[in-house]
């Protein structure tokens, strides 16, 4: 296991503060014994192969799932381990695939951008938005170059434009961070630039970023920390460029492969 040690310890907020937390799905623990400090500021990526507890820990995260209850077992986020969806929305803006699958196609672009300030899946009609909030929602649009979207069908749109409102989505709460699950499954190289480098902004602008995936190459070079999930539990955890290795992935992902590293952009390739 890499473990990272600082000379003088981080006293910045703790984001995530997970102690001791197994997770079950079903009667088999897809999360065990699991702790796991990420703090504010620190852009951290959670890599691991299919099957790892990734979209466990996601679920966990965004209280979709609970731990079970154990002595000395907390999950906390910014401090607090119970919230209600919509207030926790608005401090951890979280784009998955699960939520790019639940609009409905007819969905229009302005209202998949609106549905981030009641964290629902479209807007309905007891829904109430200011003039400002709808002012607000077309800013970040134009911002992620989707203004001309406000009125197509989500399902007309290319899974380039679909993310780029999901990240809207999530932005329009002006949440303290992003949490991403594998932000460019599905996306050809162009539009997988152009998305992460939206990404890669708004880290630069003070957004924390935790990354959920299995694509090492989706790592942007903002990314400080690496954190490695296997069978349920951390492989390893410490600095980027310590923990993404050759012997450290080939054993991750069970395969025989090398780590190449250009520009802090890393690709894996098979090892002959």
């Amino acid at each position: 296991m890499v473990v990272s040690h600082q000379e003088h310890p981080d006293t910045r907020p703790a984001m995530i503060d997970l102690r001791n937390v197994t997770v079950c799905r079903g009667s088999t623990p897809a999360l065990e014994g699991l702790t796991l400090t990420i703090r504010e500021g620190c852009h951290t990526v959670v890599l691991g192969p299919n099957g790892a507890g990734k979209t466990t820990l996601m679920k966990l995260l965004s209280s979709e799932l609970y731990p079970v209850y154990r002595n000395r077992t907390h999950a906390k986020v910014f401090g607090r381990d119970r919230w209600n969806v919509r207030d926790l929305r608005s401090q951890l803006g979280i784009l998955s695939h699960d939520l790019q699958q639940d609009y409905l196609p007819d969905t229009r672009g302005i209202n998949v951008i609106l549905s981030g300030y009641y964290a629902s899946i479209d807007i309905w009609k007891h829904q109430e938005f200011s003039e400002d909030a709808r002012t607000h929602a077309g800013t970040i649009m134009e911002y992620l170059g989707v203004g001309d979207l406000k009125n197509r069908a989500f399902g007309s749109m290319s899974t380039g434009q679909q993310r780029r409102l999901l990240l809207g989505r999530a932005l329009v709460n002006n949440p303290r961070a992003l949490l991403l699950d594998e932000p460019t499954a599905g996306l050809d190289p162009r539009a997988s630039f152009q998305y992460l480098s939206a990404i890669r902004t708004l880290m630069e602008s003070g957004k924390t970023v935790i990354l959920v995936t299995h694509h090492i190459h989706e790592v942007p070079p903002e990314i400080n920390r690496a954190v490695l999930l296997k069978a349920g539990q951390i492989f390893a955890d410490g600095p980027k460029k310590e923990v993404l290795t050759t012997k450290n992935l080939a054993a991750l992902f069970d395969y025989p492969l090398r780590v190449i590293e250009e520009n802090g952009w890393y690709h894996v390739i098979p090892d002959r």
